[in-house]
């Protein structure tokens, strides 16, 4: 049997610089997921009335942590996830609805957006606790 002390490492500059490199890769692919959705949106050709209108309203799942910290947390990442909004524009091009795959383009642009502005994942204990890094 290995003794875990003898399996730490020294954190080296090259780990350092891996590590600190995560939150910017993030955001880059939120920012390719967002520009892939408004282009998508810009394709179906709606109204950018409505792109307008509705961008905001996946932040209605803050309403959540009226509930307290836990709940708030897990209805923000259920409205703040890639897998909803893909399942909905799926839905919407195997059912040959535009205005479904428009709304999903416009809920995933928004998780993109706020993922490049550092807005993540809610972890349980705070709301500025996010899987990107604390919000300052």
């Amino acid at each position: 049997m290995g003794d875990a002390v003898t399996n730490l490492s020294i954190p080296t500059t090259t780990t350092v610089r891996t590590i600190a490199a995560v939150p910017v890769l993030l955001r880059l692919e939120a920012a390719l997921a967002a520009s892939v959705a408004i282009g998508i949106y810009a394709w179906l050709g709606f109204s950018w009335w409505l792109f307008a209108a509705l961008i905001l309203t996946p932040d209605l799942f803050m309403l959540g942590y009226l509930a307290g910290p836990r709940i708030g947390a897990a209805t923000y990442n259920f409205g703040h996830t890639y897998i909803v909004p893909a399942a909905l524009g799926a839905a919407g091009f195997l059912l040959h609805e535009p205005m479904i795959m428009a709304v999903a383009a416009i809920w995933t642009a928004h998780i993109g957006l706020d993922r490049v502005m550092g807005y993540g994942l809610k972890l349980p204990g705070s709301f500025k606790a996010t899987h990107l890094s604390p919000l300052r």
